[in-house]
């Protein structure tokens, strides 16, 4: 009886430094929850009822329960790397043969090259779709999806009409050599302007002001100055001529001449893009004896928005900005989180499945319900604490030692009886 029960010893004590083992290898792994072994006696049958005649029989291994204490958090740059703070689990589709559900609490989210955020495993992170407001329009696991990134956001439209007002100064000399817009010594002033071709790629439109004449107090003439107008190094056309548009100023200051836009011919874009035609407003500009200033400058033009940032609030919210100034959201992270999650079955990858002792999982978002918070640019460490762990695996050894003394033992003995037989 002593044999058995003393290898009964032998094998729980090496269950448990195979569970420490574990734990160790993984202190580096990423959402990673160790584990502990829980032993139970066993008592002999007997048909004594006197409880101080019964005799153990040894040991046996439980359980081995998971530890779902929260592990150290690690900063990172990533916006999508997330950590949950509390209850709850991040939801994944793993892909393979068979497409099925996954619950980690590695929250290390990267983009691949289809726009999908994923795990290192190239698993989906799965979320709920929202609306425009970022509200959530569906619920439940038959709700969920995949988050993918858009790359772009609007729709574009070409420029018609550009409106720039200025103050051109009253001091400025008179140019009297050619225009040359690459030579700054044969204009005064310019204003670049960025607008859009129909496929909402940027041009610059650049006007060159040029002062052609002073005003006569006596023969009661008017400032005079000409505007030549570009897109990139083309210029644009008035009736079908390049020549510039004259621009006057009163005696006030206040521009009597255009007071209309300044309508340009049609133009092909050098992209290759649609026909379009521009018009240029310079109405509430000024001559005035201070420095050249741009009081006001706008077009009506809207790009395509290019994905330049992604952000994720505390309740899970994901947003996409984009270069136009577009703001999107995008869906809202799924958690999971369940009644005995001490009974979900680990598949690696630092993932868990749900079971009958788990329970099915209880779908919701961050902050709600019982959710734990969210954490942008923070990953969960492991929860293993090395040198409590070592400290665990100096006391199974020595289990595992005495319990090999006492095996000895008993075969000595053994051999001992034996001897005596003979």
């Amino acid at each position: 009886m002593s044999f058995y029960t003393s290898l009964s010893g032998l094998q729980a004590s090496q269950t448990d430094m195979n569970t420490i083992s574990h734990n160790l290898a993984n202190v580096s792994t990423t959402g990673f929850k160790k584990s502990r072994v829980e032993f139970s006696d066993v008592i002999a049958s007997s048909v004594s009822t006197d409880p101080r005649k019964m005799v153990g029989s040894g040991v046996v291994v439980k359980a081995t329960t998971q530890q779902f204490k929260e592990g150290n958090l690690q900063g990172t740059t990533n916006a999508l790397d997330l950590a949950v703070m509390g209850e709850g689990f991040f939801t994944v589709k793993t892909t393979g043969a068979s497409d099925s559900i996954a619950y980690t609490r590695n929250g290390a989210f990267s983009v691949d090259s289809s726009r999908n955020v994923v795990d290192g495993q190239g698993s989906f992170l799965m979320v709920y779709p929202v609306d425009g407001d970022g509200n959530v329009t569906a619920t439940g696991e038959d709700g969920l999806t995949n988050l993918q990134l858009q790359q772009t956001s609007g729709t574009p439209e070409a420029t018609k009409d550009v409106a720039t007002s200025i103050n051109v100064s009253g001091t400025s000399t008179v140019k009297t050599t050619k225009f040359d817009r690459t030579d700054t010594t044969t204009y005064n002033n310019s204003v670049a302007t960025r607008i859009y071709d129909a496929n909402g790629n940027p041009m610059t439109m650049t006007s060159y002001y040029v002062r052609t004449k002073v005003p006569d107090a006596t023969a009661g003439t008017e400032s005079t100055w000409e505007v030549h107008t570009y897109i990139g190094d083309k210029p644009l056309e008035v009736g079908g001529s390049t020549d510039p548009v004259e621009i006057t100023f009163g005696s006030t200051g206040a521009i009597t001449k255009p007071l209309t836009p300044i309508k340009y011919d049609k133009f092909i874009p050098l992209s290759g893009a649609a026909e379009q035609q521009i018009s240029l407003n310079l109405a509430n500009s000024t001559q005035l004896s201070s420095a050249f200033a741009v009081n006001s400058k706008s077009q009506d033009g809207v790009a395509v928005g290019q994905l330049s940032g992604v952000t994720v609030n505390s309740e899970g919210l994901i947003q996409a900005s984009f270069s136009n100034g577009d703001i999107v959201p995008l869906g809202k992270v799924a958690l999971a989180k369940f009644s005995t999650p001490t009974g979900l079955r680990q598949i690696g990858n630092s993932y868990w499945s749900a079971t009958g002792l788990s329970g099915s999982a209880t779908m919701g978002s961050a902050s709600a319900d019982g959710f734990g918070s969210l954490m942008s640019g923070q990953i969960e460490g492991s929860n293993v604490d090395i040198t409590e762990e070592l400290v665990n695996l100096i006391a199974a050894q020595r289990n595992f030692q005495a319990n090999s003394k006492a095996l000895d033992t008993a075969n000595q003995v053994s051999q001992t009886i034996i001897q005596i037989r003979n």
